[in-house]
């Protein structure tokens, strides 16, 4: 059965922007065209894949099924011709997710060079600290920071993210600072929990050859790594973060680095996508600039 290309543009685009006249508008076609496109997929396809009311359009069943490989049978068609364009422009779109932190201080300031260089390249770029569905999500690649769980998915190893232990100058003063392992038992650690209720709170260290947890007290749950900082930067414990995102503070005073000799693991960084062997060309572009930027962050003391 051969779908018609334009109408999985328009399914794509009503599901990326949950409206078919931005859709439409964004397409450069008229609304209604674009909702009979859609209309003779669905009867083609013999499924119904958007719910459709007065206010908004969301995906049915059938439609998170289709939707990936909607996006991978666009791809494979925008990478056909290309072939017959000398193969220089990146055109479409390219969805990814980033720790938000990596995001802010390394990825999002270069954008503008990466746009510059392809004009015809779209980015939406989604931010989170929790870790994402790829597939079920429609993301092109994902940057994930921590270990990985089995998944099918192909990774790219990158490197990984040096760890620091800091609290602030206040929390200091007032609670003194700690110089060996036992000193912790008369202080406070910011939980870091993306479940809230999914585990307790510990302070990682090395010991010898192998990493050790440390129970300790906390005040504060928090599931977001800027309420983590944020946290800290307030006075209600420590924390241990890669040094990259909190250099700046550091150097500014605004934290202290305590604990120097008992590091948590590092954290490793790599690049994910569900694409197998045949990545399209566009995000086989993204992911090689993705990993210039990050690349000279890895692995910094």
């Amino acid at each position: 059965m051969a779908l018609d290309l334009e109408a999985l543009h328009v399914f794509v685009k009503v599901a990326e922007l949950a409206s078919f006249t931005r859709a439409a508008e964004q397409l450069g076609m008229p609304k209604a065209r674009a909702s009979l496109r859609l209309q003779a997929l669905e009867s083609q396809l013999g499924a119904h894949l958007l719910q459709r009311t007065t206010r908004t359009v969301r995906l049915t069943r059938d439609g998170e099924q289709l939707l990936p490989r909607a996006r991978q049978l666009i791809a494979e068609a925008d990478d056909v011709g290309a072939m017959f364009q000398g193969g220089r422009a990146l055109r479409g779109m390219v969805r990814i997710d980033l720790p938000m932190n990596l995001a802010r201080e390394a990825v999002i300031p270069r954008v503008p060079e990466l746009l510059a260089a392809h004009p015809e390249l779209e980015l939406q770029i989604s931010t989170t600290d929790r870790r994402v569905e790829v597939v079920r999500e429609g993301f092109d690649c994902v940057l994930s920071v921590g270990t990985l769980v089995p998944s099918g998915l192909v990774a790219q190893r990158l490197g990984e993210l040096v760890m620091v232990n800091c609290a602030s100058p206040a929390y200091l003063r007032r609670r003194g600072t700690p110089r060996a392992l036992a000193d912790l038992a008369d202080h406070l650690l910011v939980h870091y929990a993306p479940r809230f209720g999914s585990d307790a709170p510990t302070f990682e260290y090395l010991a010898g050859d192998r990493y050790e947890q440390l129970p300790m007290r906390s005040t504060i749950a928090v599931n977001s790594t800027d309420a983590y900082q944020g946290a800290c930067l307030a006075g209600l414990g420590i924390i241990q973060v890669p040094r990259i995102g909190v250099r700046d503070r550091l150097e500014a005073g605004d934290l202290v680095e305590i604990l120097s000799d008992l590091p948590s693991e590092p954290m490793p960084v790599s690049l994910v996508h569900a694409h197998g062997r045949r990545v399209p060309k566009r995000v086989r572009a993204v992911m090689t600039w993705l990993a210039a930027v990050i690349a000279p962050r890895l692995g910094l003391a």
